[in-house]
């Protein structure tokens, strides 16, 4: 194993280098640096005692070095550092806080040419200055370094923040507060961790092939779902917590029920569409994603120049596509089949348009639990927990009419003792109620709404939160005797409330850290390898088109493809009639960030004038 390299920049007087060094092993190979030349340290006493120290250890001391410039004094062979330490950056006498932020600036990016994929940048700093939720007393972010934006400038991310204690460093005597031999006010400083940002790329989408009989055809992904699509979270080999969960519920209701699982991978629905689906979820039409297939009479060794492991890759099954009519941006239904080789399909916006075909199988077992697992896809608004992507596990069951009663209580109770179980793992003892899972009868007298008290999960959820539905109204054609009993619920949602996830978005992350946090067997809180990512605030107003109407929803739809999934708010702000043209204007709000990934002002600022642009196309409004 290669040998562990540390290096120290912005060293004063060498005494972190030196206390530091003692604690080492010989396999880790240390570097300390600092600014000043030899001549200048010549009048400190405590500088030369460190540096004898250092040199009899045979560590590594370079002077002059600048460490906003670490790719001009390292060798190609010599940049490859596991951890960089920077304690108290500071760019000397009175400096503000904007040229302290310049300096972390040119110091990450810098860091950026240095670091080890998995290496990490430690950086203590003085009490408030980091302007992290952190520190104690928080600064106004304005009043700030900013630490986590001038981070960002160099793809890196803050993945942990800890009291910085001179005393776990005997012999450590930071100085330099203002260029001067004083001490800095070390009382509440804080060590900040920064680590490697996955590139934050503008995603293309990919392109998808389907084979409809003996035709195939291909489709670009959806924007608004680019990186969402073909992803396997429920696959055999995945350890991903919506598969963890899901396999929880169908172990625990399998002690209660006999159990049938049933493969997601119905074919297309045919095209008189709509007709098929049961009155309770057509609705779910409005809010779909429609795509267009395209005829692709490319061989499979092919696919926009990729290879056949393209293919394979990016192959979607039958069970993400439904064929319907699409009923278009005026409520009228548009034809299904185009022309010159194309056909209309929307992506699954949910597996109840499958229960029919449950239902109406002759051999249907009544009285066993029918499971059928699946990614869904919805357009919606951007809500803290509202996700255009989640996974959905239904449950049939069906049963004599005369057990009706029975049946369901007993499909419920069971429900809700498995649910309040695994709701309750990751609480502390003083913050388990009774019961945090409640089913709620709906105005039809029949059905539930199935609701959990989150207030205990955190302080700013305010009111409960629906994952999942049951539905006790569906008949069948061909058991007229039984009764039905569909019980959907949102994973995604679940999973999160369990491992105490604040972003939906965390789930879909391609960064290998977030599977780190879950072992086999155990339910611990989820800690973000992301933390306090910074917001980035843009107003945006337009005209829009009286006659034509507004589509907020596609308003959504196109910030969220825009912004690659980064908007995290819409906030409406303002309407505005001109008194002579009678023209309306609308106002939003916008909030940018992350939660995985290094997001910078500058790249907000591009996706914010790409937005004026696509909705100014798209929607018919005029930007102002």
């Amino acid at each position: 194993m290669a040998p562990r390299r540390l290096l120290l920049v912005g060293e004063g007087n060498f005494s972190f280098a030196a206390a530091l060094s003692e604690t080492l092993d010989q396999s880790t190979h240390l570097t300390a640096t600092c600014l000043q030349r030899p001549a200048e340290l010549a009048r400190d006493p405590l500088a030369w005692e460190n540096l004898q120290r250092l040199r009899e250890r045979g560590i590594d001391v370079r002077f002059g070095v600048d460490c906003t410039q670490l790719a001009d004094v390292f060798e190609l062979h010599e940049r490859e550092f596991d951890q960089i330490y920077f304690n108290f950056p500071h760019c000397g006498r009175k400096a503000g806080v904007a040229k302290n932020r310049e300096l972390l600036a040119k110091f990450f990016q810098s860091c950026a040419d240095v670091l080890t994929e998995e290496g990490e940048v430690h950086v203590a700093l003085c009490r408030g200055q980091g302007g992290t939720p952190a520190d104690k007393p928080q600064r106004e972010w304005h009043n700030s370094w900013q630490v986590v934006a001038m981070a960002a400038l160099g793809g890196l991310i803050l993945s942990d923040v800890y009291p910085f204690s001179c005393k776990a460093v005997p012999g450590y005597k930071c100085t330099g507060y203002r260029s001067q031999d004083k001490s800095f006010h070390v009382e509440g400083a804080l060590n900040h961790v920064f680590t490697r940002s996955l590139p934050f790329e503008g995603s293309q989408p990919r392109i998808f092939r389907i084979k409809l009989g003996n035709q195939w055809f291909s489709f670009p992904e959806p924007e608004a779902l680019v990186g969402k699509l073909n992803r396997g979270f429920l696959e055999a080999p995945s350890c991903h917590p919506i598969k963890t969960i899901n396999e929880k519920l169908i172990a625990e209701l399998g002690k209660v029920f006999p159990l049938k699982r049933l493969k997601c991978s119905y074919p297309l629905l045919p095209q008189e569409g709509t007709s098929v689906l049961p009155f309770w979820n057509c609705d779910f039409l409005s809010a779909a994603f429609w795509i267009s297939l395209h005829e692709d009479n490319s061989n499979s060794e092919s696919l926009t120049g990729g290879t056949s492991q393209d293919v394979e890759d990016f192959l979607v099954s039958f069970s993400e596509l439904s064929l319907l009519k699409n009923p278009g941006r005026d409520g009228k239904e548009e034809a299904c089949e185009g022309t010159c080789g194309q056909a209309k399909v929307c992506l699954r916006p949910s597996l109840l348009v499958h229960v029919q075909d449950v239902i109406e199988v002759p051999d249907f077992l009544s009285g066993s639990l029918h499971i059928l697992s699946g990614p869904v896809f919805q357009k919606c608004h951007i809500l803290p927990f509202t996700m255009p992507a989640f996974h959905e596990t239904l449950f049939i069951l069906g049963f004599n009419q005369n057990l009706k009663d029975g049946c369901l209580q007993s499909l419920l109770d069971h429900l809700k003792g498995i649910l309040d179980s695994l709701l309750t793992q990751t609480l502390p003892e003083s913050s388990k109620l009774s019961s945090l899972v409640k089913f709620v009868l709906q105005s039809n007298g029949k059905d539930y709404m199935i609701r959990v008290k989150t207030h205990n999960f955190s302080p700013d959820c305010t009111e409960d939160l629906i994952i999942g539905s049951v539905i006790t109204s569906a008949t069948s054609v061909i058991h007229k005797d039984q009764c039905f009993v569909f019980v959907s619920m949102n994973l995604d949602l679940l999973a999160m409330l369990v491992w105490c996830i604040s972003d939906w978005r965390m789930l879909w992350t391609f960064d290998n850290r977030f599977l780190k946090n879950f072992v086999p067997g155990k339910i611990e809180p989820f800690k973000s390898h992301s933390l306090y990512p910074p917001c980035y605030v843009h107003d945006v107003s337009f005209w829009i088109d009286q006659k034509k109407g507004f589509d907020e929803l596609e308003f959504h739809t196109v910030a969220r493809a825009v912004s690659q999934d980064t908007i995290i708010s819409i906030q409406f702000l303002s309407r505005f009639q001109h008194p002579k043209t009678q023209q309306v204007s609308l106002c939003y709000r916008l909030t940018y960030q992350t939660c995985d990934k290094a997001l910078t002002q500058q790249q907000v600022a591009s996706m914010q004038s790409q937005f004026r642009k696509e909705i100014q196309q798209h929607l018919y409004v005029v930007p102002r």
